[in-house]
């Protein structure tokens, strides 16, 4: 079979069409320090401002040779925009919520008519524009948004989520309407701005947090809801072992799941051909036993074992740690290659 670009390549595979090779990409944070040094591209300012952000979301595809770009590299981007204050982590950090703006008991405001305009939002769009100038149908650009448990969380605090989830149920649900609707009004400014796809990234919504129980109660809702607005394809994150609630992470909606190596991949392949439709499963990569702490090679040898454990595409399966060696990234695709 002749050579596919990356972006045919990602949506042959992701629609069940014949591939020259299994595609490789992270659904997550792709900036490693290796590329700002070659590139004298940084943090902060590649988490601030549009151009400095698409140099360093395009070195994925140009240094690293992955299928995909994807920005923004952190995870606090709505929550700012809604209130939350933010504690920047300067040239080798990513930056996180320190100061909650709402209470649980005080309930909660309607998206800010000017909330497009508002944080670094703006320059996440013009991110996504200039990236879709930079690789046109090359490779697959994808915007991130955080999904609604976890800007939830940012929004009144982890502990006390977590708490009213099992508590108070019903108490969560104003804010998981604001932050999915803060999510969704996002995600379609990047379609609109050129992205190919949308990462939902809900990682408060790991199996490590909080039960299935309240998954299908406080979490699924609101993500079916959020990637049926949508009018691209998304991807659907979630970290940990997600094995409990693979079919409902299916029945989002969502095309792709992106999960860690922990899942039993085979078992989840079983569960999802009762579908009527092609879903893909993207992982395999331990992102920091292997890919940020191992040699090439044992990233080759984990990225061999998981396209024969069954999954679909190639990739860390959590976000990629900033000081793991660009070698460690192109290792991925290597193994792609020879597995051709």
């Amino acid at each position: 079979m002749s050579s596919m670009s990356s972006r045919e390549r990602f949506f042959n595979k992701m629609t069940g069409k014949e591939v020259d090779r299994t595609p490789v990409f992270c659904a997550d944070q792709t900036g490693i320090y290796e590329e700002m040094e070659e590139l004298q591209v940084f943090w902060p300012e590649a988490h601030q401002k549009g151009e400095e952000m698409a140099k360093l979301a395009l070195a994925a595809h140009t240094m690293a040779g992955f299928d995909a770009v994807r920005v923004p590299f952190c995870q606090t981007i709505e929550a700012e925009a809604l209130g939350a204050g933010i504690k920047h982590a300067g040239r080798e950090g990513i930056p996180s919520v320190n100061v909650h703006p709402f209470k649980l008991a005080d309930g909660v405001k309607s998206l800010p008519e000017d909330y497009l305009k508002r944080g670094r939002i703006p320059e996440l769009i013009k991110a996504v524009k200039i990236l879709k100038e930079e690789v046109g149908d090359k490779a697959v650009v994808m915007g991130g948004i955080i999904g609604p448990f976890s800007i939830a969380a940012s929004l009144v605090g982890t502990t006390d989520i977590l708490k009213a989830s099992f508590k108070k149920p019903d108490s969560v649900k104003p804010f998981l309407d604001l932050a999915e609707e803060a999510g969704t009004v996002l995600a379609k400014a990047l379609i609109e701005a050129g992205a190919d796809i949308i990462c939902v990234e809900d990682m408060m919504a790991s199996m490590d947090m909080i039960s299935p129980k309240i998954y299908r109660e406080l979490v699924f809702p609101w993500e079916k809801k959020q990637i049926e607005a949508l009018s691209t394809p998304a991807i659907l994150h979630i970290c940990g072992k997600t094995d409990p609630i693979i079919e409902d992470m299916a029945n989002t909606g969502a095309a792709i799941l992106s999960v860690e190596p922990v899942v039993d991949v085979p078992a989840a392949q079983e569960k999802l051909k009762k579908f009527d439709r092609v879903i893909t499963i993207v992982g395999g990569v331990d992102a920091i036993v292997t890919l940020f702490s191992g040699s090439a090679d044992e990233v080759v040898q984990q990225s061999l074992k998981a396209m024969e454990m069954g999954y679909d595409m190639i990739a860390p399966g959590c976000s990629i740690a900033p000081a793991s060696p660009l070698a460690n990234l192109k290792a991925m695709v290597r193994a792609a290659v020879e597995a051709s």
